[in-house]
């Protein structure tokens, strides 16, 4: 399910640095920077976006607690009151990644995560390129679900498992490339395996959201983003990368002597030792799959000409539920079937999911959604985004192809150094703004820029499962970024032209029309 929110290792001298310089940016902005004299909300929104972007980008202060930022400083400017600015942090989004983090967590404590990855890998086969794509199908699959921090952290265990065999019958030497390529492989397939739904990463669903907050009158107008419209696009996309990933790793970075292949017995033994399917694990697995269908054909399926009817419209309330309803409702239900075996952790019965799972949901990504859409909401409110927007107008007749790349290329690169959830909450706004004022559709930037944030490969720093892999000390920092600069720069034409190719059909857009929801 994506990235945890994670911290860029920062030294307490840039720390430091950031906290200061994000003082002195708010308070020079706030006391001279009236940048629109008819508005003088706008510099003092400005003040505060300044402030929360140095500090989310310097790690002053933890991202969560940068977050929480607007709750104190929109009252005291006069751009929002308190009841106005927190309830703004909660909504259905944010019950979509709690229900759907619900869900995942069961997975990981009744084990079914491991089975399904064991299942994949074994089913590919032993061969060395076939074994590195074997784990990342594993792995791309579990993060579509389940957060990819834990999905690395148990795709690592199993792979060091097997680079261990393999250097105790064919040497260190000729195991070394299949070493990092299996590694890289688990880094990368989890990246990109959120990719692929709405709950698959953190800025998928900051998009979701900030799109609703920068244009509220979209979905009255016909348009809305549903998880099976968005699998319509992050599904191939995501197989487009992992193929060609695999190929960079195993045929033109790192490939592996012919004469290595592995012994299918150690995958074997590691199913095994699972034991037979559980009662638990059969439940778990049957809430994941029917919340997934009930997820993906909620609304209305279309590409063209071919529809696929949703079953939400069916039902005389079906407008009053979305995805979050689904997630919350689906994740209830493990609370209330009873367990067989015991739990490893309590050691007692109980039900499929206890209280216990709520100390494991990531209420610091909760609190940094709730920050992005305070930043986005006070934007529309003060008017500052009119005021971004009005000198991007000359971006009129650009192509789109060139729109396109540049948005991808620059958040692919940013996110490398900064935190791809942050990233997104800070950017989306701004864009949403600009391709009002030029006139281009808004989804023609907001979407491409949502992508590119979950594909940064080149550093340890860049990602969770980047930072896991690099820490087993089988990978050194120069071939994460041998390969990963060949793999950013294919993510980057990838997505461009998958964008391109699907994006205006699965999504309902014009190129050369501005939607009326958007004027």
């Amino acid at each position: 399910m994506g990235e945890m929110l994670r911290s860029k290792k920062r030294s307490p001298i840039a720390k430091s640095l950031g906290f200061w310089l994000g003082i002195f940016a708010f308070l020079l902005m706030w006391l001279f920077g009236n940048i629109d004299p008819g508005n003088p909300l706008v510099g003092k929104m400005a003040a505060v976006a300044l402030l929360m972007a140095i500090w989310w980008i310097s790690d002053a202060i933890p991202l969560a607690a940068t977050s929480l930022v607007p709750l104190v400083l929109f009252p005291l400017l006069g751009i929002m009151t308190g009841k106005e600015v927190a309830p703004v942090y909660m909504n259905y989004i944010v019950f979509l990644f709690i229900g759907g983090f619900l869900i995942a967590l069961a997975m990981e404590r009744w084990n079914l995560h491991r089975r399904i990855a064991l299942g994949i890998v074994t089913l590919v086969g032993t061969e060395p390129s076939r074994l590195v794509l074997g784990f990342m199908i594993s792995t791309a699959f579990l993060s579509m679900w389940i957060s990819n921090t834990a999905t690395a952290i148990m795709m690592l265990a199993i792979g060091m498992a097997v680079i261990k065999q393999a250097e105790i019958s064919f040497g260190e030497k000729d195991t070394g490339n299949l070493a990092v390529a299996l590694l890289l492989g688990i880094a990368y397939g989890a990246s990109i395996g959120g990719i692929a739904t709405l709950v698959g990463t953190p800025p998928n669903l900051a998009l979701v959201r900030l799109f609703e907050l920068s244009f509220p009158a979209a979905e009255t107008g016909g348009f809305h983003f549903s998880f099976g419209q968005w699998m319509l696009f992050g599904v191939p996309l995501s197989l487009a990368m992992l193929f060609m990933t695999w190929l960079i790793l195993t045929r033109v970075v790192f490939p592996s002597p012919k004469h290595l292949k592995l012994d299918s017995n150690l995958l074997k033994k590691e199913r095994e030792s699972l034991g037979q399917i559980s009662y638990e694990e059969k439940i778990v697995g049957t809430v994941f799959i029917l919340t997934a269908l009930l997820w993906i054909f909620r609304k209305d399926l279309s590409i063209g000409e071919f529809s696929i009817p949703g079953w939400s419209a069916a039902l005389p309330t079906g407008s009053f539920i979305d995805d979050g309803t689904i997630a919350i409702a689906m994740a209830l239900t493990l609370f209330l079937i009873p367990a067989r075996r015991n739990d490893e952790e309590s050691g007692s019965h109980g039900t499929i999911l206890d209280s216990e799972v709520f100390r494991k949901i990531p209420w610091n990504i909760i609190l940094l959604f709730g920050g992005g859409f305070a930043l986005a909401k006070g934007f529309q409110i003060s008017g500052l985004s009119e005021w971004v927007g009005s000198y991007f107008t000359h971006l009129e007749g650009a192509p789109d192809w060139l729109l396109v790349a540049t948005i991808t290329g620059g958040i692919t690169f940013l996110t490398e150094l900064t935190s791809n959830t942050a990233t997104t909450e800070m950017i989306l706004p701004l864009l949403a703004s600009i391709a009002t004022a030029a006139k281009i559709h808004p989804l023609m930037l907001m979407i491409p820029a949502a992508v590119a944030a979950s594909c940064a490969f080149m550093m340890p720093v860049a990602t969770p499962p980047n930072a896991i892999v690099f820490a087993s000390g089988k990978i050194r920092i120069a071939q994460m970024v041998k390969a990963g600069i060949i793999i950013n720069l294919i993510g980057i034409a990838t997505v461009t032209l998958f964008f391109l190719l699907l994006g205006p059909a699965v999504f309902e857009i014009d190129p050369e029309t501005l939607p009326d929801w958007a004027k």
